[in-house]
């Protein structure tokens, strides 16, 4: 637990340094990039979780194992969309943009 914490933590502190420095020109982008990271280290999270399961379901039942991964490929890809919409969403909000 404390390496999966340190390595969150770094992720972030990393995502912060990036976006400030990328988000300088524009005005202030960092709320965005911080909301598209969380949402893939969500989905890194999740998809993770889920092959776990799969893998441990398949060792379980060999015979089963054609339909385990359709099914998993299908939550996978349910999840990398979410995922996009997120960062995408994310990106698009800036609120130290400004109004004219």
């Amino acid at each position: 637990m404390y390496f999966v914490s340190r390595t969150v933590m770094y992720t972030l502190a990393l995502l912060v340094m990036f976006s400030a420095t990328a988000g300088a020109a524009e005005g202030g982008a960092i709320p965005g990039a911080i909301g598209g990271g969380l949402a893939v280290l969500g989905a890194a999270i999740g998809i993770g979780l889920l092959a776990k399961g799969a893998v441990e379901s398949i060792a379980r039942q060999p015979e089963a194992a054609g339909v385990i991964q359709v099914n998993m490929i299908i939550a996978a890809v349910f999840i990398e969309g979410a995922t996009l919409f997120a960062i995408i969403v994310g990106l698009l909000q800036n609120p130290f943009a400004a109004s004219n």
